[in-house]
């Protein structure tokens, strides 16, 4: 797949009701998407207008939101020409959330099919989370 390909399937959502600042939420976005591997270095970001279309924010949002990316280490903004990835944030490679994305995409459609809701799943998952954060540091 081109760079050009990956970066059009790049697409942005608002959760207003969330509670997260929405240049946040453009900066999680991102940096899931190099998480996954749909971004990968010298892939060139959306330009803040093409974003402000999609989505229908206030372009000072998105360039705040690429700026944090830019202290992050993430992608550099080069001038006149775009914003591009320069690193993919620490963690495992791709495969590795690709793998265990399809492992949990299971267990979540076994967790519906058994009645739970998605605000008991949730519910459900930060419990574990913080249950295993009590045990590591116990």
């Amino acid at each position: 797949m081109t760079s050009e390909l990956r970066r059009q399937s790049l697409t942005f959502h608002l959760a207003p009701s969330s509670g997260v600042p929405p240049y946040l939420q453009v900066v999680r976005q991102v940096e899931q998407a190099l998480r996954i591997g749909a971004l990968r270095p010298g892939d060139r970001l959306p330009t803040v207008k093409e974003v402000v279309a999609e989505i229908a924010i206030n372009p000072n949002t998105v360039s705040r939101a690429y700026r944090e990316l830019e202290q992050e280490g993430l992608v550099e903004g080069r001038q006149g020409v775009g914003t591009f990835v320069i690193a993919r944030p620490t963690g495992p490679p791709p495969e590795t959330h690709t793998r265990l994305a399809k492992s949990l995409r299971q267990w979540v459609t076994t967790a519906r099919a058994e009645g739970l809701a998605d605000q008991a799943i949730e519910s459900l998952m930060h419990d574990v989370l913080t249950q295993l954060d009590d045990e590591e540091t116990a």
